[in-house]
């Protein structure tokens, strides 16, 4: 039945329905303007953020390995350079089959069977848009035999890369050091920002020495190549390059003549040498021998190569320069006379008898010479080395004035300079012994320090500072960086060592009556030439105690002895004696006396330094020039010319 609605129905109704409608269209309104705002901070207000994530989805950026700095020696020689070298790489995600890739490779490049399981295992964890170096260094016959071939190779790929190469091989091996390919170890424990840099392919780091410490600063920076990329990572084009900056060439103190000559003298022997200029300290030559390759690390050793250089019993991978620590011996006896002359202790003319021995606390302690020296005043006692003497000075100064002395003079001291595992030496105190062992010092071990052994240790770097020091009176620091292009025009004037002209000239004439006095422990080892002459100190350090009974029997000749047992042989000097310019430290290990094995090889490097070069023959003594001559012609054709090299130092 039809209801037939009232005007007033009608018009509530009317407003019902209106008011429903307004609602409805505010919050329609309300929607649309807020899909409208939305839609305006999108594609106006944050159009250029919500761009560059596009942007990051597409374009790729990559790092650019930055040149390695260049090292040169002080007179601009280069000593560490950048090799342009060829490179074969393959990318993974371009190879369909890659069994069927390797298997031409190695027929065309010779790979053994264990380079290419290394090759698997590389290209299996690698990305498959990261390169993997199939072979490094290629030759140019193997580069065109691949080039060739390229068309059934596919996602091989030819690059021209920079290497690190040593144009000097073993001289300055462990000093400059070397790079090699970055380790695990190395990844984990780089600073903020380094790993990307770090897992570059075949990045070279430095793992030992200048290369090693330097590191930060040689490295450069890396620079940004952005390119783009297709949904898959396929690189497209390159789009912008931000070229990387180079790292800065560096300049040390070492000069390659003398470093090569040095090394050829030392051959055959487990030995190391310095030279020092006394002046300020620059370290003119530092070798250690047997030295090593440093090339042959670059792109990583082989374990037969480096099998042969771990188990040498001459350890060529060992510093000795400034990781060996021995005995001094009778080299710290002008810190012992220095101590007595400063302290009033000793009077210089003051003689003391030596009968071969003396007896202490109980104890008898023997002087080198069996039958004594008789009767030896402090000149007399450094030229000749006599123990005894050495002994009495020992009792009046005590461990302290010894320490004292020894610390002012540089040893047991860390220098600041960029090798590797430097030893500290040690320069013994009553209270080191107390700490250490827990233990009261004794006068036995005063004595025994009073000749170097005992527990006073010194690397060759330590002995030359010492020389230094007496030579020049000041507190020299060795040095071998230094700024690029010669010596810094504020290089500091070392401070006085605060020691007494008169107790340094007895200690010098001590010194140079060593090694020009008939009765001088050192004088087969002179040289001829004044103006040239040389002031220095023989040593020998023992390696095993002489017991009573080896006494009793009679000591064995060193000749006699198994090469391990000898004693090591040391010598110091410096030259000029009238107006010192070079100190040199001679140590030899297990060479049995300073006088025979130590003196005559820092007499050869300490005229080579004097000269620039192979001295000349009349500078030697008359009687020993004949072996001279032989032994000049002989080692003439063994070292470099001194202009091997180019200065140029503008970069590859």
């Amino acid at each position: 039945m039809f209801v037939r609605r009232t005007e007033r129905d009608l018009a509530k109704l009317s407003r019902t329905t209106t008011r429903r409608a307004l609602l409805m269209g505010g919050a329609m309104t309300t929607v649309v303007g807020a899909l409208g705002q939305r839609a305006w901070q999108f594609g106006v207000r944050d159009a250029e953020q919500y761009y560059l994530l596009a942007e990051e989805n597409r374009i790729s950026l990559r790092l650019v390995r930055p040149d390695r700095g260049r090292i040169h020696d002080r007179s601009g020689k280069i000593v560490a350079d950048n090799q342009q070298a060829y490179r074969i790489g393959l990318m993974r995600e371009e190879v369909e089959d890659v069994e069927d890739v390797l298997a031409k490779l190695r027929r065309l490049l010779g790979l053994d069977d264990e380079t290419v399981l290394r090759l698997r295992d590389k290209i299996g964890r690698a990305s498959g848009f990261a390169p993997v170096t199939v072979k490094d260094r290629v030759s140019w016959e193997e580069l065109s035999v691949v080039a060739v071939n390229s068309p059934v190779l596919p996602g091989i790929h030819l690059e021209a890369v920079l290497s690190r190469v040593y144009p000097f091989g073993p001289d300055f091996a462990h000093q400059v050091g070397y790079v090699g390919p970055v380790t695990e170890n190395e990844l984990e424990n780089g600073e903020d920002g380094d790993e990307a840099l770090l897992r570059l392919p075949d990045l070279e780091v430095g793992k030992i020495g200048i290369e090693r410490v330097h590191e930060r600063a040689l490295r450069g920076l890396p620079g940004v190549r952005r390119v783009e990329v297709s949904a898959s990572g396929r690189t497209m084009r390159e789009l912008a390059l931000d070229p990387s900056t180079p790292g800065p060439d560096l300049q040390i103190t070492l000069d390659h003549h003398l470093q090569n000559f040095m090394r050829v003298r030392l051959e055959g022997q487990s030995a190391a040498a310095i030279v020092m200029d006394v002046t300020n300290g620059d370290l003119l030559g530092c070798t250690s021998a047997p030295s090593f390759d440093p090339n042959l690390f670059v792109r990583g050793i082989s374990s037969r190569d480096y099998g042969a250089l771990r188990d040498n019993q001459f350890r060529p991978l060992s510093d000795k320069t400034v990781q060996g620590a021995y005995p001094p011996g009778s080299t710290v006896k002008m810190s012992n006379a220095l101590a007595a002359l400063e302290s009033g202790a000793m009077d210089p003319n003051e003689t003391v008898t030596c009968n071969g021995y003396v007896e202490i606390s109980g104890r008898r302690f023997h002087c080198w010479k069996r039958g004594g020296h008789g009767r030896v005043d402090m000149v007399r006692g450094l030229r000749e080395s006599c123990d005894v003497y050495f002994y009495e000075i020992a009792q009046r100064i005590g461990i302290d004035g010894i320490f004292a002395m020894n610390d002012r003079l540089g040893l047991g001291q860390k220098y600041d300079l960029p090798l590797s595992g430097m030893a500290h030496g040690n320069n013994p105190s009553s209270a080191w012994k107390q700490e250490r062992y827990g233990q009261d010092w004794l006068i036995g071990d005063t004595i025994n320090a009073s000749i170097g052994q005992g527990f006073t240790l010194a690397s060759p770097i330590q002995l030359a500072t010492m020389v230094a020091r007496l030579a020049s009176g000041r507190a020299v620091l060795p040095r071998l960086v230094r700024p690029f292009g010669g010596p810094s025009r504020d290089e500091p004037v070392r401070a006085s060592l605060g020691l007494s002209d008169e107790a340094l000239a007895i200690v010098r004439r001590g010194m140079f009556e060593v090694s020009n006095h008939q009765r001088g422990t050192a004088y087969r080892s002179r040289i001829a030439d004044t103006a040239k002459a040389m002031a220095g100190k023989t040593g020998s350090s023992q390696v095993f105690s002489i017991t009573a009974a080896e006494r009793a029997a009679g000591v064995r000749s060193q000749d006699d002895l198994p090469w391990n047992r000898r004693d090591h042989a040391l010598f110091v000097a410096f030259a000029p004696f009238d107006a010192p310019q070079y100190a040199v430290a001679v140590v030899v290990e297990h060479g049995g006396g300073g006088s025979t094995a130590a003196a005559p090889i820092a007499r050869d490097i300490m005229l080579f330094a004097q000269h620039g070069g192979l001295p000349p023959e009349d500078v030697y003594p008359a009687e020993q020039r004949a072996r001279i001559s032989e032994y000049l012609a002989v080692i003439s054709d063994q070292i470099l010319p001194p202009d091997l090299s180019s200065t140029v130092v503008s970069r590859i």
